[in-house]
């Protein structure tokens, strides 16, 4: 007797895009790192370090240690940054710039506007630095972080900025729960149900009036 499995008879079916068991647990174990609300206390942490290097490193522009050379000085902190890095650049001694065109962006744009860009960069590193500590738009503030630090390091700075930078790798991926201890658990919320579009309210179309159909008249009887 011939036993034969007919063609439309399906005995396992392996979707090609199923994952691997030790991808799904990388998956789930991302999954808890940047979504869980049990993981923001880690985001805590990393936020408070973060929010608070940037702050102080604000705080000394405007009225510490740098406030001469950054918010009173005109720009002269700025200024000697941006030479530092054009002049290394042109020198090769790999201490500078490391791009040519960034260092042409020191010399031609930065130098020249120094003295606003001395208080941008202040009052930039101030708001980041309290927005991450308040948890407030932790994604955007992390963010705004990671261009300052990335402009920094290509200037030809490195000291803390790397660090810096990779902190606010972490707190960009993990922006759904980074800001859950702090104000984020309460305004994210707020922003999504204010542009989140509320039910769909059918009118109802009204035919026109019609007239009334003329009854005609019976014919008189003859």
């Amino acid at each position: 007797m011939n036993m034969q499995t007919p063609r439309h008879a399906v005995t396992a079916e392996v979707s090609p895009l199923a994952a691997p068991p030790g991808a799904r647990r990388n998956l789930r174990a991302a999954d808890w790192l940047f979504r869980s609300k049990a993981a923001s206390v880690i985001w805590l942490i990393a936020r408070l370090w973060l929010g608070y290097s940037w702050l102080n490193a604000g705080y000394q522009k405007l009225w510490g240690s740098e406030k001469a050379a950054f918010w009173n000085g005109g720009g002269a902190g700025v200024k000697g940054f941006a030479t530092a890095g054009v002049t290394g650049s042109t020198a090769g001694k790999g201490s500078g710039a490391s791009y040519g065109w960034f260092a042409a962006f020191l010399h031609n744009f930065v130098i020249p506007n120094v003295s606003w860009i001395a208080k941008v960069v202040t009052l930039s590193e101030l708001i980041i630095g309290a927005l991450l500590i308040l948890g407030l738009f932790t994604g955007l503030a992390a963010f705004a972080g990671l261009a300052l630090n990335l402009v920094y390091m290509f200037s030809g700075s490195a000291g803390v900025n790397p660090a810096y930078a990779i902190v606010a790798v972490f707190l960009i991926l993990a922006w759904r729960n980074a800001g859950w201890l702090g104000l984020d658990r309460l305004v994210l919320p707020m922003i999504s149900n204010r542009f989140r579009p509320g039910p769909r309210t059918v009118t109802p179309v009204t035919s026109p009036p019609t007239a009334p159909t003329p009854v005609p008249a019976p014919s008189p009887a003859s």
